[in-house]
């Protein structure tokens, strides 16, 4: 029971904080729209002036300001809200949180090396857990272990998850596809006496015991692939943004330009910027997401992928 309290409060930790620095990215965004859209609304006001704008373009500009400035309290009350989390966990009173590198400034999340082994997952506590109810049933956990924890690698040369490729699957459907549940669980693995011990697993106490740990298996494993699965496609997506992002930065100073060369309408500037706004909030989203998913990671292998 330590070993899992020790662990999730570990991972609530780091999925708080990231969740923290993402806040506080969306926030640096939106106040940097601001400072932005006040010098949009002194353009287009000093473009008023000289006849070359009209009124709706100042009230355009304006719009989009104000839209920034309403978000501003919502973020700084989830920050707050969250430093108030963070401190509860790490058993203090609400409090603020010391920062590091900002979530832009964090080192990338590596990579999921290829070949993790599927026996990274006995550290964790809930298997643990399963096995010493194993042994207080008597059973012997090292053939339970044997027909119930296939030796694989969690990853392919990619790094992707298992759970995709065609030797797991073939694993699955071969080796653990004799288990069932209820009292035939344990027959596929003592079967005539032949082990050592001579178990006599029609007892409900065996038969329970082993249920379970094979459940417990079952559900790491099925973390274990949700958790790369969502890894490396948070990554996928983060990237993507990034050049969504790019993209409408270059098309936004394009439309000032041509706005000030009197080619275009304030109305193409302000869709571009809301559209840049709308899109760098999602990468900042896309950036927690990704931390997040490692944390997840890390929690279904029991601490990460190092031996």
């Amino acid at each position: 029971m330590r070993g899992r309290r020790i662990l999730t409060l570990v991972s609530d930790v780091a999925s708080d904080y990231f969740a923290l620095l993402q806040l506080d990215l969306e926030l640096q965004i939106t106040r940097d729209t601001v400072t932005t859209q006040k010098d949009s609304v002194k353009l287009t006001s000093f473009r008023l002036d000289h006849g070359v704008a009209t009124k709706l373009d100042v009230l355009q500009a304006q719009q989009v300001l104000d839209t920034a400035n309403a978000t501003i309290p919502d973020i700084e009350r989830q920050i707050g809200q969250e430093e108030d989390a963070i401190s509860i966990l790490l058993g203090n009173y609400p409090q603020g949180v010391p920062r590091g590198r900002p979530l832009e400034g964090q080192a990338l999340p590596p990579e999921v090396p290829p070949g993790v082994p599927s026996s990274l997952l006995e550290r964790r506590p809930d298997i643990r857990e399963a096995e010493q109810v194993l042994v207080a049933a008597n059973a012997e956990i090292g053939v339970a272990k044997a027909e119930f924890f296939p030796q694989i690698s969690l990853t392919g040369s990619g790094g992707g998850a298992f759970g995709r490729s065609s030797a797991f699957s073939s694993l699955m459907s071969s080796q653990l596809g004799i288990w069932s549940y209820g009292a035939q669980v344990s027959q596929p693995i003592f079967t005539g006496g032949a082990l050592r011990g001579n178990l006599h697993l029609a007892e409900s106490q065996h038969q329970q015991a082993l249920i379970a740990y094979k459940q417990v298996i079952q559900h790491a494993f099925g973390d274990v692939s949700d958790a790369l699965i969502g890894y490396q496609k948070s990554h996928e997506v983060r990237v993507r943004q990034e050049q969504t992002v790019g993209d409408l930065a270059e098309s936004v100073r394009l439309s000032i330009m041509r706005y000030r060369g009197g080619t275009t309408t304030y109305l193409e500037v302000l869709d571009g910027q809301r559209s840049l706004f709308s899109a760098e909030l999602t990468l900042a989203q896309a950036r927690g997401t990704e931390f997040q998913n490692l944390v997840q990671l890390y929690r279904a292998l029991g601490g990460g992928w190092q031996q």
